[in-house]
């Protein structure tokens, strides 16, 4: 049965302050008696994505780039807005560059980095000249190098769970210029930006041996997660995406949610997604303004083989706030909840959770 303090407890957890009032356990809260202002709320719910799928925009069309995907209007990012969203939310990576050093000319060399993003989305990297991944840069101006990014690393901003090729991650390939610092427009932008998602770099931003550097690029490759998505992106759609509106917080619900919130999506998987076989292993492996990303692993009938499915649980209208995709997350485990203990609503015949859009995005395929 779901243990609706943990589902308060996660509230807490992610924002104290946050004013938000979740759907009530219907056995003690009478939900049943107060069935007329919950059909109505469904109803509103019902108008309001019937609206945004009317009227929304191009960047939040459904993604058909994986075969047999479900074809359910805006309930995914694009390419696009994912591959912005994860250089946003990351601000350190592996930078390659094309080594000199002596017995290993040519070989790529690898180095952890810190970075920002400008505003068009080029990485901004404060970097050392005596640090050997400068040197290969000066010694080789016209080599290409790649910056690798992905979620499940640990940033200013708080730790995203590690789960490893689980998540989405990005590569940006191009050319590294340096940065005057007299003449270039964003140099305040830049400084600012570095000051507050880099502490230490206040330190040194003003030392002859510290300077700004840009990553312009000339590629960029999308991986949405293992055995899900790979996919090149358009440079020039990629300058213009705007990042998701939870790419600072997703990493610390996903955290909370895959710590502290097993039952749950036990029941999710069960209930609402159409889970059979015994659950080895379940979690959000993405949480973002449209819905979240669940992956399930089940073990099989014969020989007890694994099978992994990935499932996208649409949110009935976009958030627009952190507290919205609470509030959102935690309707889907209340309607998971109630249709596993056979409640329903009042002169209403749909079992709770039926008009929540549900897609199966990778089937079996990664056991």
């Amino acid at each position: 049965m779901m243990r609706f303090s943990t589902a308060l407890t996660f509230i807490a957890a992610i924002a104290p302050a946050a004013a938000f009032a979740p759907i009530q356990n219907p056995i003690n809260h009478g939900l049943i008696q107060n069935s007329h202002n919950i059909q109505q709320a469904k109803a509103t719910q019902r108008l309001c994505a019937v609206a945004a799928l009317v009227n929304g925009s191009s960047q939040t069309d459904a993604n058909t780039a994986v075969k047999g995907e479900s074809t359910i209007a805006n309930i995914r990012l694009s390419v696009i807005e994912k591959a912005k969203t994860v250089t946003s939310a990351c601000t350190s990576g592996t930078l390659c560059t094309t080594s000199h050093a002596d017995g290993i000319e040519g070989a790529p060399f690898g180095s952890f980095v810190d970075f920002v993003l400008d505003d068009e989305g080029s990485p901004v990297l404060l970097m050392n000249e005596m640090s050997m991944h400068t040197m290969n840069i000066a010694a080789g101006p016209d080599d290409m190098v790649t910056l690798f990014c992905q979620f499940g690393a640990t940033s200013s901003f708080g730790t995203t769970p590690a789960l490893g090729q689980d998540v989405s991650r990005c590569s940006v390939t191009g050319k590294v210029e340096k940065i005057d610092s007299k003449t270039a427009e964003d140099i305040d932008a830049l400084r600012m930006r570095y000051s507050i998602n880099h502490a230490y770099a206040d330190q040194v931003m003003d030392s002859p041996k510290f300077a700004f550097y840009r990553l312009v690029p000339h590629k960029l490759y999308f991986v949405g997660g293992f055995g899900v998505l790979a996919k090149w992106v358009d440079v020039e759609e990629y300058r213009d995406a705007a990042p998701d509106i939870l790419a600072r917080e997703a990493g610390a619900i996903l955290s909370k949610l895959n710590k502290d919130h097993g039952d749950d999506l036990e029941l999710t998987a069960v209930h609402l997604l159409g889970c059979t076989d015994e659950i080895e292993l379940i979690r959000v492996t993405n949480v973002d303004r449209l819905g979240m990303d669940i992956r399930v692993t089940t073990k099989g009938k014969r020989r007890n083989k694994l099978n992994t499915d990935e499932f996208r649980i649409g949110f009935r209208i976009p958030v627009i706030s952190v507290e919205d995709a609470k509030s959102e997350i935690l309707k889907v485990f209340q309607e998971a909840w109630e249709k596993g203990n056979g409640y329903t609503w009042e002169n209403d015949d749909a079992e709770p959770g039926s008009d929540i859009p549900i897609s199966k995005i990778a089937a079996d395929n990664l056991g």
